[in-house]
């Protein structure tokens, strides 16, 4: 792969990654990746963090102990809190909704898993769910590393149930014409 035939190259690139990763993104990993000398890679995320800073973004970009990812600024803290609570009283969207119950069905999942069982990247919907406390972190996935998440009690209060073991059974809702569904290592077979 040459990143230099794409358009902004590097850079656009490297941007390209952070804006789809659900984990932030390892410079060695990236680097392997686009075919770049890690060094390169170090390098341009520094350049990228230092114009997000001069240029006055609302977001930036910031080096974690486990790679880059882009955040909001702290300065904004109050402008996001205020977005992401806001209409808390009203209902769930149809993605909360849906990511809702990917987590409470399968359990503990992470969140490459809910964005993958929904086809969508879910991180917005997710930290929705846990600013309202209806999910939360519990351990970590010992292959990935990545945060598992769990439903909470509010969940389980908002439902009207007393544990999990109220979730009604998904068979009834299955459409007729699917069958019998059964899934093994290789998938999910009809």
């Amino acid at each position: 792969m040459n990143v230099e035939e794409y358009p902004g190259g590097l850079k656009a690139c490297l941007e390209a990654m952070l804006m789809v990763a659900d984990e932030p993104l390892d410079p060695d990993a990236a680097a392997r990746v686009l075919g770049v000398d890690a060094a390169t890679v170090a390098e341009a995320l520094e350049r990228l963090r230092d114009a997000y800073e001069v240029a006055g973004r609302g977001f930036e970009l910031r080096r974690t102990a486990r790679g880059w990812r882009f955040a909001s600024r702290a300065v904004y803290e109050p402008v996001v809190s205020a977005f992401v609570t806001d209409g808390q009283t009203a209902r769930l969207g149809q993605g909360a909704l849906e990511a809702l119950a990917v987590i409470a069905y399968r359990q503990p999942v992470t969140r490459a898993q809910v964005s993958a069982i929904r086809g969508v990247n879910s991180d917005g919907v997710i930290r929705s769910l846990i600013v309202r406390g209806l999910v939360r972190g519990q351990g970590v996935d010992a292959e990935s590393r990545a945060t598992l998440l769990v439903t909470t009690d509010l969940f389980l209060e908002k439902m009207g149930f007393d544990s999990l073991d109220e979730l009604p059974e998904l068979a009834p809702f299955l459409p007729d014409s699917i069958g019998e569904v059964t899934a093994d290592a290789s998938g999910i077979h009809l």
